[in-house]
């Protein structure tokens, strides 16, 4: 992964023009790095100029000079400008240093540098149209800078990878909501790509507050997204205001037999005191109580609203066109667990036909554990596993081959534990009975102790059914950056390095989740550094071929 982040860092140091031994003290670096080209979003940072000039002599930027050699196709760009950066070395959208043009390559501007001695950063910013082909890719190449020192003409690099397009399916205050979090992802039996997500309408806290599931739906495989759906609202139940009836942490299924749709979520009715348990009493819209289902007893034992946050199930039978009243399945934990609630992300449906949620909770000590929840009936009936592990919460689910289940958990363990770091991998034969740990548990996946995705893609090849398994979240110890695609094509037995895609090298939320389009695409939604949400697609060719 080091090595493929430092492909991208280009030094571009040919100097034509020589104007003394300031000028020639004068130095350029630009850096392309790993983050996605959105739709949908007005400034897209593609690459940074870094110039340092000598302490002693004052600079001007005058002329910027592009190329767009290696974009797919250029007339996906509407426009193109210069932006400063911020001290985080990040695009400063507010320092405008060359405001977005018609796609024009020789930028123009009297850009002064005022901490002679200190290294410049300049962004160059694209526009996309909002309707482009996802598997296009960008290319923007600096050809020359000219300035009050002298011009400085480079060649075309050949290192770094032209940028990825995706789509800003949710950015912040889209639609009146504050904050867009906890991506799910799935495609319904007629191809339409759903994506569920929490609409924290007042602010990006988790629960308690004023919050919704909320749905997007594409019909022409992820270029395009119709608005967004609210799909489960409790509003004011209960004579509580909707910041005390918050609803979080969707999963959706698909039902692959006969294409229902499923959607869990968490609802948390009131607040109970982190201390006492307590349920609190006389909370109207003023109030300003906060608790946490898995913050000390923020939830406990017992099936009622005022006890312990409750697991709902919503369904739709028209491809998510319109939605259920929701149903309670919170008896189908053990009364004396704190906690039992969905694992955001996706479920699936296994060959028999079985529908599985991966689900989390506490015990009856408050620790946190991860298991499935399944129904035989259809979506009837829903029964709780036995937990897989503890000290676990947010896990994905697959069948492998010989049809036993493997649940992929992420573990409090990993927390800033850089010494020994990896996912917690359980096995079970008997829908969740009993479990074991797998070869792979804590050895073979790291993670910043973060939601993960998992999913098993089935296609095609020379007449023969095959699949994979596919891991995305933050690859990184400590920080939710690095969002990485992985592939494993011996049931998780091993990931290899060289089966690994980086979507977004910077650092986001950092929960993902995959879908499979089609036999040829993948698709992945996730929290990026660019965008609250970002769909991208990854041809499942690009895959297969790293595997060669």
């Amino acid at each position: 992964m080091k090595k493929e982040i430092l492909k991208q860092r280009i030094l571009l140091l040919l100097l034509l023009l020589p104007l003394g031994a300031a000028a020639a003290a004068i130095k350029v670096e630009v850096l392309r790095p790993v983050i996605p080209v959105l739709t949908l979003k007005e400034i897209n940072p593609t690459i940074r100029i870094d110039i340092h000039s000598p302490k002693s002599e004052p600079l001007t930027i005058h002329q910027l000079a592009l190329s767009l050699e290696g974009t797919t196709q250029q007339e996906d760009i509407i426009s193109i400008g210069v932006y400063g950066a911020g001290k985080d070395g990040l695009i400063d959208t507010s320092c405008v240093v060359c405001p977005m043009t018609n796609r024009t390559l020789t930028l123009p501007m009297a850009y002064q540098v005022e901490n002679q001695g200190e290294a410049v950063s300049l962004w160059v910013a694209v526009k996309l149209k909002d309707k482009v082909n996802l598997s296009h890719r960008i290319q923007v190449n600096c050809r020359s800078i000219r300035t009050s020192a002298g011009t400085y003409q480079f060649k075309e690099s050949s290192s770094g990878s032209p940028q990825r397009i995706g789509v800003a399916l949710r950015q912040a205050s889209q639609d009146g909501v504050s904050t867009s979090r906890i991506p799910g992802l799935t495609t319904s039996k007629e191809g339409t790509l759903l994506a569920v997500f929490d609409a924290r309408w007042d602010s990006a806290r988790d629960l308690q507050g004023n919050m919704d599931i909320a749905l997007q739906r594409s019909f022409n495989k992820g270029k395009t997204w119709q608005p967004m759906q609210v799909i489960l609202d409790m509003k004011q139940w209960g004579g509580l205001p909707e910041k005390f009836n918050g609803v979080s942490d969707a999963a959706i299924l698909v039902d692959e037999k006969i294409g229902t749709l499923f959607v869990a979520g968490l609802w948390m009715h009131g607040v109970l005191d982190k201390e006492s348990g307590e349920w609190i009493e006389g909370l109207d819209e003023e109030s300003d109580a906060w608790a946490h289902q898995w913050q000390g007893k923020g939830s406990q034992p017992g099936f009622g609203v005022k006890q312990t946050s409750q697991f709902l199930v919503t369904q739709s039978s028209d491809n998510g066109e319109s939605w259920s009243e929701p149903v309670n399945i919170t008896s189908a934990k053990k009364e004396e667990w704190w906690l039992y609630a969905p694992a955001p992300g996706r479920g699936i449906t296994l060959r028999n036909g079985t529908l599985v949620f991966p689900s989390q909770g506490r015990d009856k000590q408050g620790v946190p554990f991860s298991n499935i929840t399944w129904s035989s009936d259809g979506g009837k009936t829903w029964k709780a596993s036995n937990p897989a592990f503890y000290d676990v919460t947010e896990c994905a689910v697959v069948e492998l081959s010989d049809g036993s289940l493997m649940l992929n958990m992420r573990d409090n363990r990993n927390r800033n534990n850089k010494v020994e770091n990896g996912r917690r991998i359980c096995i079970t034969k008997d829908m969740g009975e009993t479990w074991s740990e797998h070869p792979t548990s804590r050895k073979a996946l790291i993670e910043p102790t973060c939601m993960g995705s998992l999913h098993r893609h089935h296609y095609t090849c020379k007449g023969q059914q095959k699949s994979i398994l596919l891991f995305s979240n933050p690859s990184s110890r400590v920080r939710r950056d690095k969002i990485t695609l992985r592939a494993s094509y011996d049931d998780g037995m091993t990931w290899k390095k060289h089966d690994a895609i980086l979507l977004d090298q910077y650092r986001g939320w950092g929960y993902s989740c995959i879908t499979s389009v089609d036999e040829e695409t993948i698709g992945i939604l996730y929290e990026s550094s660019q965008a609250q949400m970002v769909y991208q697609e990854i041809k499942l060719a690009e895959l297969l071929a790293r595997k060669l």
